[in-house]
């Protein structure tokens, strides 16, 4: 289950990942909503959303993800 990126309705997801985690393909199972891409996790949005709203929710999440990424390479 994952949240819209926009406003956080939830929907389920059904991911595909690799033996060692990485993410190989997901689609959205619930209706309403559909796949945000990206390569390293699964993300949604309503089919409500204008692809502006979508694309501005996206770029916020790009820094923070970021951040997250380089502190659990530092961890591991």
């Amino acid at each position: 289950m994952h949240g819209c990126i926009i406003c956080a309705r939830i929907f389920n997801i059904l991911a595909v990942y690799t033996p060692d985690g990485r993410l190989v393909d997901c689609t959205v199972t619930s209706p309403g909503g559909h796949r945000v891409p990206d390569e390293r996790r699964p993300l949604v949005a309503c089919d409500t959303h204008s692809a502006e709203e979508i694309e501005t929710a996206y770029k916020r999440r790009q820094p923070r993800n970021g951040k997250e990424s380089g502190n659990d390479q530092e961890d591991e």
